[in-house]
């Protein structure tokens, strides 16, 4: 990098949390969503720049195109998982008011929503979903035309907003749901975590098959609560839920012995609880160290 370059490095690189945002919700998985980012500025510094008019735009047109690339990859190999895939979770601040609704784009729900996606289809939509870029722009950077581009966004919306609640609930609502949940379960009250779950309320555990987690996922309130009251009997008075920002929402994080063995996350409508989503997986709970992570 030359004396110009290296002057230079902080308008440019002012734009990482963006594009670690893009990367993230793409690919659902930190380290490739960094190293993603790494390429991108690897070729910004190390190519012809001179007609470049906008970074970031340019900069998003590599994250783009290669988490694109890398997806594809990535659900190649997802087909060999074992038991069900979740997204990695993230530590993040406390949104505030003004980043609220891009918090809830963050939020594991709204991943597994996008996971109906195919590659291209994904990265059109978060471009102007979550991102506001304008068509012109985003047919750019995926190289089609704009008509295309506005039919894939207005059918993406169709298919990922089918499953989302119509309204979202505000973090302190989310939190003290968890609280009473985590009560309820430590007393064991099945009553009360029943009157907290919805009929239909699924149970989503990714273990990686590295450790014991639910193969299938598991459907039904009653059937949910009886996993649940498993999983505490196994370890009585051993297991430790403590509130945290994970995916720019509350969660809840279990650990045993000090150490963090599974991140909770739910989805709700505010008032009983229509989805969990459990990660077990030892090597997607390696970042939560790190603490939160500077993601747009």
């Amino acid at each position: 990098m030359n004396a110009n370059e290296h002057a230079a490095a902080p308008e440019v690189l002012k734009h990482r949390p963006r594009l670690l945002g893009l990367g993230y919700r793409m690919l659902g998985d930190v380290q490739e969503a960094e190293d993603v980012v790494q390429e991108a500025y690897l070729r910004w510094f190390q190519g012809e720049r001179d007609e470049v008019l906008s970074p970031e735009a340019w900069l998003l047109t590599v994250v783009s195109r290669l988490s694109v690339d890398r997806l594809r990859s990535a659900q190649r190999r997802r087909e060999t998982y074992i038991g069900p895939w979740l997204p990695e979770p993230v530590a993040t601040e406390p949104p505030a008011d003004a980043r609220m609704e891009r918090a809830s784009d963050l939020s594991v729900a709204m991943l597994m929503m996008l996971e109906r996606l195919a590659p291209e289809e994904r990265a059109i939509f978060l471009l102007r979903e979550v991102f506001g870029t304008e068509y012109r722009e985003i047919a750019r950077i995926m190289g089609r035309g704009e008509a295309s581009v506005r039919q894939t966004v207005h059918r993406a919306r169709e298919r990922v907003r089918e499953g989302k609640p119509r309204f979202a609930p505000p973090p302190d609502v989310q939190g003290e749901l968890l609280r009473r949940f985590r009560a309820a379960l430590a007393d064991d009250d099945a009553e009360a975590v029943l009157a907290l779950l919805a009929p239909d309320v699924t149970f989503t555990s990714d273990g990686g098959g590295v450790v014991n987690a639910a193969r299938n996922v598991i459907v039904g309130a009653d059937r949910v609560l009886r996993f649940l009251q498993g999983i505490q009997r196994k370890f009585p008075g051993r297991l430790s839920g403590e509130l945290a920002s994970l995916n720019g929402e509350p969660a809840l994080t279990v650990t045993l012995g000090g150490d963090v063995i599974l991140t909770l996350s739910i989805d709700t409508d505010g008032e009983r609880i229509s989805a969990f989503y459990a990660v077990l997986n030892p090597a997607k709970l390696r970042g939560l160290m790190n603490g939160p992570l500077a993601m747009e």
